[in-house]
């Protein structure tokens, strides 16, 4: 049984970016002050988008703070390995586009810490892994692909849905999180946020950051 004193806030900034110079200087920008940020990755076939897919710029930050990456991707499974080498610890898999859910989950526990996504079309039933076998859930609260979308309050049913499954899983968001949702979402049973434009779209973006920190601990 998991020890659930584990279950700490967590407020992770998102990187779903095009161009290294922007992704670096958003690196920069958190790592002072957020001990996780998520890195999104989209092939332009699970979405009709595409991030920066090459893992080994990575490599000099990645002892800087934990790196998890947000596979939206065809087969996740094949981008566990590289993502590990450049020093990622956390992995997070689409059941939408994986062969395997017990496969994906396995690989990625050789590395670190897996957890795997649903988008907002995919109900809670189509985990046919044991939660157990989870280090963490992730829960899209927008469409999974794009920036800037409008939280979805009806995404919440999920995470209660897996909080009544299992009270002491880490159940992360991500898609809308800002000051007014996150309250939203603790209360519905996550523990996780990832944030966007909230933080990045602001002057002071570690006094956003800790708004919501303070937030999610209440």
């Amino acid at each position: 049984m998991r020890d659930p004193y584990k279950l700490e806030t967590e407020i992770i900034p998102g990187l779903l970016e095009h161009d290294w110079e922007e992704i670096e200087k958003k690196i920069h920008l958190v790592t002072p002050f957020a001990p996780v940020i998520h890195i999104d990755v989209i092939d332009g076939k699970f979405a009709d988008n595409t991030t920066w897919l090459d893992e080994k710029p990575f490599e000099k930050y990645t002892k800087q703070a934990v790196f998890e990456v947000h596979l939206m991707v065809e087969n996740p499974i094949e981008y566990i390995q590289p993502f590990a080498k450049a020093g990622f610890s956390r992995f997070i898999g689409h059941i939408e586009h994986m062969k395997s859910q017990t496969d994906f989950v396995a690989q990625a526990q050789m590395y670190g810490e897996v957890a795997l996504a649903l988008d907002t079309p995919t109900p809670v039933e189509k985990i046919t892994v044991d939660l157990e076998d989870l280090d963490f859930m992730f829960v899209m609260t927008v469409k999974a692909g794009f920036s800037h979308q409008t939280f979805l309050p009806e995404m919440l049913e999920k995470v209660k849905q897996l909080r009544e499954k299992d009270v002491f899983l880490p159940i992360e968001i991500d898609g809308g999180v800002n000051d007014k949702t996150i309250v939203e979402a603790k209360e519905a049973g996550a523990t996780r946020f990832v944030t966007t434009g909230f933080i990045f779209n602001h002057e002071h973006t570690e006094e956003q950051y800790k708004t919501l920190l303070s937030l999610g601990k209440r």
